[in-house]
């Protein structure tokens, strides 16, 4: 079953940094676009950069000039650095298409963010 899988994640202190790297398993088929989307208890899991099969970056407001999302389609990895974290970053951040689909939906990774 095809699958995206996230890894990466850990602790940090405000200020610091992060990267987290997405693998997709499977045969996915068609173009399309990926993203990171993020988990937090009590709240829906919510965008937070898609990029485009060419290229192009978008990301919510919160994280805009502090993540930096890229893809290397020939080597299906995905990855998204995180810079300057915050302790609103803190949650678990899943990788998928944009938009998702449900079945591609792996386990996520955790990221904490304190001092």
């Amino acid at each position: 079953q095809a699958q995206f899988k996230e890894s990466g994640g850990g602790s940090a202190r405000p200020g610091g940094s992060l990267s987290l790297s997405c693998e997709r398993f499977g045969e996915m088929k068609g173009i399309y676009n990926t993203a990171w989307y993020r988990e937090v208890p009590g709240t829906q899991r919510e965008l937070v950069a898609r990029i485009s099969t060419s290229g192009r970056a978008v990301y919510a407001e919160a994280v805009e000039g502090r993540f930096v999302i890229s893809r290397d389609t020939s080597k299906r990895m995905m990855t998204l650095e995180m810079n300057d974290l915050e302790p609103e970053d803190t949650g678990v951040y899943y990788c998928n298409t944009w938009p998702h689909t449900p079945s591609y939906w792996g386990p996520g990774t955790q990221v904490t963010v304190s001092s």
